[in-house]
């Protein structure tokens, strides 16, 4: 009787291992990275025309950390390379995050737990990655570039603004293929020593936000507990960032370290993922002078596809976001920050993206206009902004 219980004890203990590792990630993934409507999705012929002659180019995508590969369609979550090509993409930056604390909010959070602890151990990733944040940003990094290899040309990873410029001539010959960018959600990343940069940089990262839902050591998240500025370490990492020609992204940062990042900045910024009070009014979302003073260095502000960005759960919502950005500083400065993959909700799929180019006509911009939202702004910025060729 006791071997038998004792037996029936380690199968349930092997069968709650096997769900924990093989079922429970997937459950994760599924419930956050929601969409509101599945696929296909339709357009009006005009917009399906100029759509096919568009470059999109999206900022923000968290979809390297939910372990399901990119080179194949899946079930789940928004984006793999067959609903980029679907959807007309042409560049996709993975913005890896490596900590989230529980009970996620955009109120108030503390960096005393975090989440990703145990989806790392739970999707079995390497054991350095299990207390290093910057092993786990490492490891992003190698599954991306693991995928280019395997993608047979159809995926690339774009580090210099030379390998960018080779990308779009070969792309004009090959419309499927998609350029990739890495970027880091949360300087915390950097294990609290700025020496870390350089391998970070050599893993192919060429945008950072100093933070992400917590205050850290570089500085202070709207979502923090301080909300404080820049600490002296984080203005040594804008300088940082930018002598090695990173992207800094503003996307989280609370008032006081926004107003210190401009300070300090020289160069163009970019707040990767957000949205507007002017069309959206909360504190998850840009004020007009904020808008202002990013497109002042040059920079751009990619609108987000989810609700809190956009008060909507539709294309429509999303344009007039866009429509108060432009309105505001211009075309020029406006993006697309999708958030996909961010434990969001979002209207559609990667495959879907053409359903903003149609309410962005409907929203009254003209071609030119639509084509540098949709992604010319990006490769203009990135052309003048990524580090050259030696």
């Amino acid at each position: 009787m006791k071997r038998k219980l004792l037996l029936a004890l380690v199968v349930a203990a092997a069968l709650c291992a096997l769900a924990f590792f093989f079922v429970v990630p997937g459950l994760v993934d599924g419930g956050l990275n929601a969409t509101l409507r599945p696929p296909p999705y339709e357009v009006s012929g005009r917009a399906r025309e100029l759509h096919g002659r568009l470059f999109v180019a999206d900022l923000h995508a968290d979809t390297l950390l939910w372990g399901r590969g990119l080179l194949a369609r899946s079930s789940r979550g928004h984006v793999d390379l067959p609903r980029l090509i679907e959807g007309g993409v042409g560049l996709q930056f993975f913005t890896v995050v490596t900590k989230a604390p529980r009970g996620l909010n955009y109120e108030t959070n503390d960096s005393g737990t975090d989440n990703i602890t145990t989806l790392v151990v739970a999707q079995r990733w390497p054991l350095r990655t299990w207390k290093s944040l910057k092993e786990r940003a490492l490891h992003q990094s190698r599954l991306l570039h693991e995928a280019a290899e395997r993608s047979g040309g159809r995926l690339t990873v774009v580090r210099t603004a030379d390998d960018l410029a080779r990308f779009l001539e070969r792309r004009k010959g090959e419309p499927s293929a998609v350029a990739t960018l890495l970027g880091i959600e949360g300087a915390h990343a950097l294990d609290a020593d700025l020496s870390n940069l350089g391998a970070l940089y050599d893993a192919g990262f060429r945008m950072v936000a100093p933070v992400h839902f917590f205050d850290n050591e570089w500085g202070g998240s709207a979502h923090g507990i301080e909300k404080g500025g820049l600490t002296p370490a984080g203005r040594e990492l804008i300088k940082r960032l930018e002598e090695r020609r990173m992207l800094v992204d503003l996307a989280h940062a609370s008032e006081r370290t926004f107003d210190d990042a401009l300070s300090v900045a020289t160069r163009p910024v970019v707040v990767s993922h957000t949205g507007v009070r002017g069309a959206c009014d909360n504190n998850r979302n840009l004020t007009d002078e904020q808008v202002r003073r990013v497109a002042a260095t040059g920079g751009l502000i990619g609108v987000g596809f989810w609700e809190t960005a956009t008060c909507g759960t539709d294309a429509r919502s999303i344009a007039r976001s866009l429509r108060h950005v432009a309105s505001l500083v211009g075309a020029r400065h406006a993006a697309l920050g999708s958030d996909f993959d961010g434990a969001v909700t979002t209207p559609f799929d990667a495959s879907g993206v053409a359903q903003v180019t149609e309410a962005l006509l409907a929203e009254g911009f003209g071609e030119e206009e639509v084509r540098m939202i949709m992604g010319g702004n990006v490769i203009r910025l990135l052309g003048e902004t990524l580090p050259r060729e030696e």
